[in-house]
C-alpha cells in the first residue's frame, strides 16, 4: 500500500517541476494515510489527486478515501486573469501540454489530466462545467468522463457543471463509478452499439487534419465491431448552444422561469434552444445507444491563448442537456497533438460508457510525451485576457 503512494510521490517530485501539474503536494499526510489505512478496503492505497484547491472537500473526494484511495496532492486550474478556462498554474508555473509544452492542456481540470497523462497518479478528480474534463483529456490522451448532470452533488448552482474524472484507462473510471455511486449495476453492452456519428453538429468548423483523426478512430470501432453506424436519414445537428449557455451561466440558471417583466431576449433565446435542443437529443436516444463527435474542433492551442476559437464548441452542449460524455483517445495529429473522440449516452447511462471504451481497439502508436525530468519549462505570467473560450 505504501509502495503505490511512495511511488506517486517520487514521479511527482521528479516531473511537476516540467508540467506543473500540481498546486500543492501532501507528501507527510499521503505517507501516513497509506501507512494506516485498512488494507480491505477496495481501494487501499491507491494514489489519487484532486481538482483545484477545494477538491478535497468534493463529494467524489470523501467516497474515494473512504474506500481507502490516498490523495497525494491538488492539482492545477486555470488562475485570473482570462475569459477562457483551456489553462492552468501550478506552483511551479504554468501547467504544460505533457506532449506539446508550447501548447496548453486544456481545462479547467488542467493539472489533472497532466497528472494522470504523466503517469504521477492513476486517476484524478475534475468537474465539467462545458468541457473541462473532455477537453484536457483530449489533449492529454487520458480517458475522461462527465457524469450525467446533478447525479453527484456539484457546488454549481447553474446546474451546469457536474463530476467527472480523468484516469489513464476506462478500467480506472469503471471503478470510480462503482465507487462513487450509491448504486451501481454493471452494464453489458450489446456489441456492436447502434451509434450515430457527427463530426460538427452542425454548426462547429473543425480543423481538417483533427477531424481526419476522429473520424479514423470510428472507423476502428466499426471496422472492430464495437459501434454500428445508423444509416443516415440526415445529418444529426444541433442549435448552437454558445449564446444559452452563456445566458445560464450568468443568469443563475433560471432562464425558464416566467417573470412579469425584465425578461432579456438572450435569455428567451437560450430558453428556446435549450428545448430545441432536448428535443432533437431526445429523439436521437430513443432510436440509438451512442452520439459520436470529436471533443474539440481545434488541436491544442498556445499559452497566449485560443483566439477566436471555441474549443468548448462541442462539449458545452451537453452539458446544458444534461447528458454523460467521455473522452477517449482518438490519436494524434502530425505535429504530435492528442486528440480526443467524445461518446455520449443518454441521461443515466453513465456506466456504459467506460465499457463502450474498453471494448474500443486502441489508437496508432503516440509520440512519447516531450516533458523529461529536470527540465523546467520556464514560468510565465498568465495569459492576457481574451474574449474567447470560457
Amino acid at each position: 500500500m505504501e509502495d503505490r503512494v511512495a511511488e506517486a510521490l517520487a514521479r511527482i517530485e521528479r516531473l511537476d517541476p516540467a508540467l506543473c501539474a500540481f498546486i500543492e503536494v501532501w507528501d507527510a499526510e499521503a505517507r501516513e494515510r497509506a501507512r494506516t489505512v485498512d488494507r480491505r478496503l477496495p481501494f487501499a492505497g491507491l494514489p489519487f489527486a484532486v481538482k483545484g484547491p477545494s477538491g478535497i472537500r468534493s463529494y467524489a473526494a470523501g467516497r474515494l478515501i473512504e474506500a481507502g484511495a490516498v490523495p497525494v496532492g491538488s492539482t492545477a486550474v486555470p488562475g485570473p486573469g482570462t475569459y477562457w478556462q483551456t489553462w492552468g498554474q501550478g506552483r511551479h508555473g504554468r501547467t504544460v501540454n505533457p506532449y506539446r509544452a508550447d501548447r496548453t492542456p486544456g481545462g479547467s481540470s488542467a493539472g489533472s489530466a497532466v497528472a494522470v497523462a504523466a503517469g504521477m497518479v492513476p486517476l484524478a478528480t475534475g468537474s465539467d462545467g462545458a468541457g473541462s474534463v473532455r477537453i484536457p483529456a483530449a489533449w492529454c490522451g487520458v480517458f475522461g468522463l462527465k457524469t450525467t448532470n446533478g447525479l453527484l452533488p456539484s457546488p454549481d448552482r447553474t446546474g451546469l457543471a457536474s463530476a467527472g474524472v480523468l484516469a489513464r484507462s476506462a478500467a480506472e473510471a469503471r471503478a470510480y463509478l462503482r465507487c462513487v455511486l450509491d448504486t451501481y449495476e454493471a452494464p453489458q453492452p450489446v456489441f456492436p452499439v447502434p451509434a450515430v456519428f457527427s463530426p460538427d453538429l452542425g454548426y462547429a468548423r473543425p480543423d481538417p487534419e483533427v477531424a481526419a483523426v476522429v473520424r479514423a478512430a470510428v472507423d476502428r470501432l466499426v471496422a472492430a465491431g464495437v459501434v454500428r453506424l445508423d444509416p443516415a436519414r440526415r445529418p444529426f445537428t444541433l442549435l448552437d448552444p454558445r449564446e444559452a449557455w452563456t445566458a445560464i451561466r450568468g443568469g443563475g440558471g433560471q432562464e425558464t422561469e416566467a417573470r412579469a417583466s425584465g425578461v432579456r431576449a438572450s435569455e428567451v433565446r437560450a430558453s428556446g434552444v435549450r428545448a430545441e435542443n432536448d428535443r432533437r437529443l431526445d429523439a436521437l436516444f430513443a432510436r440509438t445507444s451512442l452520439l459520436l463527435t470529436p471533443v474539440t474542433p481545434n488541436r491544442p492551442h498556445g499559452h497566449e491563448g485560443p483566439g477566436e476559437l471555441y474549443s468548448t464548441a462541442l462539449t458545452w452542449a451537453f452539458n446544458l442537456s444534461g447528458h454523460p460524455a467521455a473522452s477517449i483517445p482518438a490519436g494524434f495529429t502530425a505535429d504530435g497533438c492528442p486528440v480526443g473522440l467524445q461518446l455520449v449516452a443518454a441521461r443515466g447511462a453513465d456506466a456504459s460508457l467506460p465499457e463502450i471504451a474498453l471494448a474500443a481497439p486502441p489508437p496508432p502508436p503516440s509520440p512519447a510525451p516531450r516533458a523529461r525530468p529536470g527540465r523546467r519549462v520556464p514560468a510565465t505570467p498568465a495569459p492576457p485576457g481574451a474574449p474567447a473560450t470560457p
